[in-house]
């Protein structure tokens, strides 16, 4: 006899319909899984065995045979335990109740016990999309699946819930719908900590308010990673659709806690400089995201930039652009999103002190060219801003200045700039100036006449790139932005080239 159940897999972030078919026919006793199994599948036979056991069951002596369609598409995980010995028990006729508009997920204990497994998430979201109304999975999982309306999770701890339950013996309670609590600043960050660097903390309400990656460079000191800390709390709150993206990736990871199964709060990823080429993008036999995926919808900070392996730095260049990294092994290619604003930070030179008003640099020409040179003229040329962050000088750290600007106070125009930029894009799925592509941007800067000519001379003397013409128009257009100003002006144009000519000090001096 045939029984079939309804299940879920994943792969990357991608869930996909798996239906757990089981055969039990007469015979030499045996015990089997076909459809692609990995290891930790093929174990699943005696999590089974030992669970219906250990809770009572009978466990039929017979030839088993468990398929798992489709079964092209490679299976892991320990996520189909429970729709196993549930098929095994309604082919032996231990329970008798329809279950085809149910999907059922988990990993089993040997004691009969209900694990909790990663990815709940976005599976919950695909069997909605294809129509199915009870979700019986892990209790552990509950509040995680329960974000999604319009489903029922039933939460189970234990096999014999389950029994009881489909039996009428005793119901399980459907889990509540988790609901969405306003975030609140834990870490008690505020930008008005940072004393001083006025051009500095300029440059981050521009690039929070147009998504735009930055570049700090600085002595030692001078407080570039304390202003990149601070960049979450003046970035505007997150809606529902980036919490749910932003949460899948981390379901899928392992990462949600019980407690709080909702990332509300935009992530701030900070690797440290040893970081390879897959920790940063994503890897793995079976590809996992990266620190560039977990910063979806957030920020990657990449503090002390030359020391971290050129290779590593590299693999940025495509995925920052297309706000997407692709993952090609033997076993597939899976996709990741990561929208992320990229935050670097890095001294002018080993020592620190190249340019610095008061301390000499100890550098030799030939090592600062060398230290400089391990970011390449692309990657840089991808940062949309650069800024200079100098030495704070003693009076202004010991001041007590009861006017510097709060980040609640720069986050209410950058929320304002990104409605702006909200309606604007509302048609093309964009949300802010930076990913706008470059014929957009042209159709909606509203350059003035003067503008124009300021940023023609500045294109020409310069020598700038087709990037940085694209990158200087779209800060432009945020600039305008924050002022409220329908038409791009000469001082936003000249604000803007600005952030980008701070490479000619460092990089290009020898040029000039």
């Amino acid at each position: 006899m045939v029984e079939k159940l309804n299940s879920m897999g994943i792969i990357g972030i991608d869930p996909y319909l798996v239906k757990v078919e089981v055969d039990i026919s007469t015979g030499m006793p045996y015990f089997d899984i076909v459809g692609l199994p990995d290891t930790s599948v093929k174990e699943s036979k005696d999590r089974v065995r030992a669970a219906l056991k250990n809770c009572g069951f009978d466990f039929p002596i017979a030839r088993i045979i468990v398929n798992l369609a489709p079964a092209d598409i490679k299976k892991s995980g320990a996520i189909y335990d429970f729709p196993i010995l549930v098929a095994i028990l309604k082919c032996t006729k231990q329970i008798n109740t329809y279950l085809d508009d149910s999907i059922i997920i988990g990993e089993l204990s040997l004691s009969g016990d209900l694990n909790p497994i990663n990815g709940i998430l976005p599976m919950i979201i695909k069997a909605k999309e294809l129509g199915f109304k009870k979700i019986f999975l892990p209790k552990d999982n509950a509040p995680e699946g329960a974000i999604i309306n319009g489903v029922s999770i039933y939460p189970v701890s234990k096999i014999t819930e389950f029994i009881n339950h489909v039996n009428g013996k005793c119901e399980i309670p459907i889990q509540h719908q988790t609901k969405i609590i306003k975030p609140s600043n834990q870490n008690h960050m505020d930008l008005k900590d940072v004393k001083g660097q006025l051009d500095a903390k300029r440059a981050l309400e521009i690039a929070a308010a147009g998504g735009h990656n930055i570049l700090l460079v600085g002595p030692p000191g001078s407080g570039k990673s304390m202003l990149a800390k601070r960049i979450p709390t003046i970035l505007p709150e997150m809606t529902f659709d980036e919490i749910i993206e932003t949460t899948k990736i981390y379901s899928i990871m392992g990462t949600i806690s019980k407690e709080d199964p909702l990332i509300t709060q935009r992530p701030f990823r900070s690797p440290h400089h040893t970081i390879s080429p897959s920790g940063i993008s994503g890897g793995g036999s079976i590809p996992k995201p990266g620190e560039l995926s977990m910063a979806h919808n957030g920020v990657l900070f990449l503090d002390e930039l030359p020391e971290f392996p050129k290779n590593t730095l590299e693999a940025l260049r495509q995925p920052i652009e297309d706000c997407q990294v692709t993952i090609s092994r033997v076993k597939g290619t899976l996709t990741y999103p990561c929208t992320v604003m990229l935050v670097v930070a890095m001294n002018p030179c080993p020592c620190g002190y190249f340019g610095h008003p008061t301390k000499i640099c100890t550098c030799s020409e030939h090592t600062i060219s060398k230290y400089l040179s391990k970011i390449s003229g692309p990657l840089l040329d991808r940062i949309d801003i650069h800024i200079e962050v100098p030495p704070v000088d003693f009076e202004s750290i010991c001041s007590v200045n009861t006017s510097e600007e709060t980040s609640e106070s720069v986050r209410k125009r950058v929320n304002k700039a990104r409605e702006i930029q909200n309606i604007r894009y509302k048609d093309l799925k964009i949300n802010f100036n930076s990913k706008a592509p470059l014929n957009v941007i042209e159709k909606f800067s509203n350059l003035t006449d003067s503008a124009k000519n300021i940023l023609k001379r500045a294109f020409e003397t310069l020598n700038l790139s087709a990037r940085a013409y694209d990158k200087i128009l779209k800060i432009s257009r945020t600039i305008a932005d924050i002022e409220l100003s329908e038409t791009v002006q000469v001082s936003h144009v000249s604000e803007a080239i600005q952030y980008r000519s701070l490479d000619r000090k460092y990089w290009f001096r020898n040029n000039i």
